[in-house]
This record gives structure tokens, sequence and C-alpha cells, in this order.
């Protein structure tokens, strides 16, 4: 399972039933769990921890030191979880003392040509398109659908069950259940076709339209608007994330 062409340093941690091509390169303080695929070319560099089931493409690299000139060498990590794909030449920087870490979460698929920056944080479920690239310590909340060659300013946040149109590019964030379009990038819809395909009752998928008429239709403030859905609205744990997302944003969310 183990090539005899590949790198491995003495002092990486390789769990069971691991399949490790030729020309791979694992360097020291490395840490592979169970039954994952490590396809020809992939480096796994200092600081990476890698879960269990994961496949890596050729040419992925995760773990190299962050493309951020505040970086002084500190002791950081690149975390992520199981059942990920990560298709060819993903990379996947460690942290910075701002975090110590950038993680991806479970049950991922990182398409083709991928960065994921310093002290990102990628929930679980997500699908993220070709090419696509994220600047330090941005954050995708669960099940988010990023489309292909998108650009993601620092310090933003996207939140669950979006959708977001191929080639955007965006400095504010993105809240939850939408659809991100146009150019300029602006609020297009709820994502209801996704919600459906996520088995949403009706009636949750109602009261998220609802809040969203509000929120951009209503021509209100954010506050007072937030404040009509609270009042208006019966409340629900999907309701309560939208309000919540929205409230804590520094950034401010997309027009």
């Amino acid at each position: 399972m183990i090539s005899p062409l590949a790198y491995i340093h003495p002092e990486a941690v390789i769990g069971k039933n691991v399949e490790i091509a030729p020309f791979v390169y694992i360097d020291k303080n490395v840490v592979i769990g169970d039954n994952n695929k490590i396809m020809p070319n992939a480096s796994i560099l200092y600081g990476s921890r890698i879960g269990n089931n994961n496949t890596l493409f050729p040419g992925a690299v995760i773990g190299a030191i962050p493309q951020d000139l505040k970086f002084r060498g500190e002791e950081t990590t690149a975390e992520i979880g199981n059942n990920n794909t990560i298709r060819e030449n993903v990379t996947i920087n460690r942290g910075t003392a701002a975090k110590g870490k950038t993680i991806v979460g479970n049950n991922n698929l990182l398409m083709e040509g991928v960065h994921v920056a310093h002290d990102a944080i990628i929930g679980n479920g997500c699908i993220i398109g070709n090419a696509t690239k994220m600047a330090g310590e941005i954050i995708i909340d669960d099940n988010a659908i990023i489309s292909a060659a998108v650009l993601m300013h620092q310090f933003c946040r996207i939140g669950g069950y979006v959708m977001i149109q191929g080639g955007s590019r965006f400095s504010k964030d993105i809240p939850p259940y939408i659809i991100a379009g146009r150019d300029p990038l602006v609020y297009s819809g709820i994502n209801i076709i996704g919600l459906r395909r996520r088995n949403f009752p009706n009636e949750t998928i109602e009261k998220i339209h609802n809040a969203y008429r509000i929120i951009y239709q209503d021509g209100l403030n954010i506050t007072d608007a937030l404040v009509k859905v609270e009042t208006e609205i019966e409340t629900c744990p999907e309701i309560e994330y939208i309000i919540n997302f929205i409230r804590s944003s520094e950034r401010g969310i997309i027009k």
C-alpha cells in the first residue's frame, strides 16, 4: 500500500490501510489517519493533520507555510477531517499566530486548483469549484456550494446552504440559504432548489423566504429589518441562524 518511491519522514505517523503512491512527500510532524488514499506527487508538509477516508489527488499540497509576511515560523497546523475529496493541485496552507490552524471539516469536495489560505475554516458538506481562491481567515459554514473561480476577500464569512455564482468576487459576508449572483455580487433569491434537495420542510422554506423579503425588499435599514423579522416571523432554528449571522457580521452582508 506504500510505494517505495514515496518519501515518508520517520517521525510521521501513518494510520492503517493508507495507500501512498509513488513520489508522494510526507514531512515530519505529520499525522495521517486510516483508510486514506494519497495519489502521486502529493505533498503533505510539516504540521498537517489528516483524518480518515480522505482522497488526495496528484499535486495536492497540504500544510505549506502561509503566504503571509507576518508569519514567523510559529507552530501551527493544517487540519483536515474525514471523507474529503481533495482534487488535483489543491493547496491548503497552515495557520498563523492569528488562529493557529487552518481547518477543513468532513465530507467536502475541493475541486482542482482550489486554494485555502491560512487560518481559514471550512465546515462540512461543502462543494468548492475549480480554481476558487480563499484569502486568510475566511469562514465557510456547512453545506455551502461555491462555484468555480470565486475570489473571497480575507475575513469574509459564507453562510450555510448558499449557492455562489462562478467567477464572482466579494468582500462582504454572504448570509445563509441564499443564491448570490450577478456582477457585482448581490442577493439573487433564496436557494430554494438546494433547500428542497436537503429536505427542508416547505413551511421552513417559506419562513426563510419571508425573512429575506423583509431584509432585502422592504427598504429598511438592517437593524430595523432584523427587528421586523423577529416580530413578524415565527422563530425556528433557521430564522435564528439568519438573524445571528447578520447581527454578528463585522464586514456587513452583500446587498
